[in-house]
């Protein structure tokens, strides 16, 4: 390889192929193709190219077709490639044609090698600016490392989620998740290594977002979803699954297991009158605090007549799983509804191994704690 910018020649004529090869030669690394067909495959398959001198009539595919390509291809480079079209005795519809399908510049059959050159090096440079523009954009818009938009992104894709909503009516629902002592976590692993379990949440939640849904960054530690057409009621299932699935997880960290878990926050319009999507963020940030604030580990949506979103039955995986963990905690508020759920299978290991449990003290007493549980929630 010679260093050198590459560029694609493409004509049916070996002569005006190697004029124009003769004409860069030194400046850049030059690939001929004959045909449209053959140019189209070229630009697919070789990364290199950076800009196209094609002629307009040619066989196979004549320019027209190859530019159109180009233009329409689901490859970005593509898309943006420096396209010189050679002009020779096409109408003026026919260059109006080319303008339209997206062509860079024309030159002229025959022009000078300072001509070709100063063109080819002003299209080449605005190419290469524009890239740059676009991964600066890119790097503001989205996290380098994690792939997540920034919070101010978050706010825009809100924004045009509830223009939309207002014009049809719909709804649009936001969750701002947090690890629980996320300060805990940072002064237990280190900041680097929380930042790391964090992001491992981020991707649980990326897996599980739909496509039209918009994760990223809202605090460190923090994540927010903006899901547009979504009911408060369908955010606050999603949200119970993700707790669950936080609460349950094996997460390893310098060869010692960490326990996880979140504060939901959930906000939805139009069930709240807030007037911009900055404040409707805020709102489910608030909310998760007060889920924080209340002991963590549970969601808040603050609907009509709701605060603590009620949290799905306990499964017995899920309980062996926590427990194997050395998290009792969740369980025990639970024990009741579980024991009675294994008490059939108590009852058969007791007839199996002739153990002689007091199976019956046993049910009774784990139906009147489930009675003193429900007494206090009456309260």
């Amino acid at each position: 390889m010679s260093g050198l910018p590459r560029i694609l020649i493409v004509d049916d004529s070996r002569i005006v192929r190697i004029s124009l090869a003769n004409q860069l030669k030194g400046h850049y690394d030059i690939r001929e193709e004959s045909d449209g067909e053959g140019a189209w495959q070229a630009l697919v398959l070789d990364h290199d190219l950076q800009a196209v001198i094609s002629d307009l009539q040619m066989p196979k595919l004549d320019g027209f077709g190859l530019l159109e390509r180009v233009r329409s291809s689901k490859l970005r480079r593509l898309q943006q490639l420096p396209f010189i079209l050679v002009s020779g005795e096409e109408t003026e519809e026919e260059r109006g044609r080319a303008k339209a399908l997206g062509v860079s510049d024309f030159i002229t059959k025959g022009i000078g090698s300072n001509e070709i050159l100063t063109r080819l090096d002003h299209l080449l440079a605005l190419s290469n600016a524009r890239e740059s523009l676009d991964t600066s954009r890119e790097h503001m818009v989205r996290d380098t490392e994690t792939g997540l938009f920034s919070r101010k992104y978050l706010e825009l894709q809100a924004a045009q989620a509830l223009s939309h909503a207002a014009r049809h009516h719909g709804q649009v629902s936001v969750l701002v998740l947090s690890l629980d002592r996320y300060d805990a976590i940072c002064a237990q692993l280190g900041a680097p290594m929380a930042e790391q379990v964090g992001n491992r949440l981020a991707k649980m939640l990326a897996a599980k977002i739909r496509q039209e849904d918009s994760l990223g960054h809202y605090e460190p530690g923090r994540y927010a979803i903006v899901s547009p057409g979504t009911a408060p009621a369908t955010c606050v299932i999603f949200a119970e699954r993700v707790r669950q699935a936080v609460e349950a997880a094996h997460i390893a960290a310098h060869g010692q297991r960490v326990a996880l878990t979140v504060s939901v926050g959930v906000a939805s319009v139009p069930e709240a009158r807030v007037s911009s999507a900055g404040a409707l963020l805020e709102l489910a940030g608030s909310r998760m605090r007060e889920a924080m604030q209340a002991g963590g580990n549970r969601i808040v949506s603050g609907g009509p007549g709701q605060g603590e979103a009620p949290t799905r039955p306990m499964s017995i995986q899920q309980a062996i799983d926590l427990l194997r963990t050395g998290r009792p905690e969740p369980v025990l508020s639970l024990l009741p509804a579980l024991g009675l759920q294994v008490l059939p299978l108590l009852q058969l290991l007791d007839k199996e191994l002739g153990l002689a449990l007091p199976l019956a003290e046993i049910e009774q007493q784990l139906i009147t704690r489930a009675r003193e549980q429900e007494a206090r929630k009456s309260v």
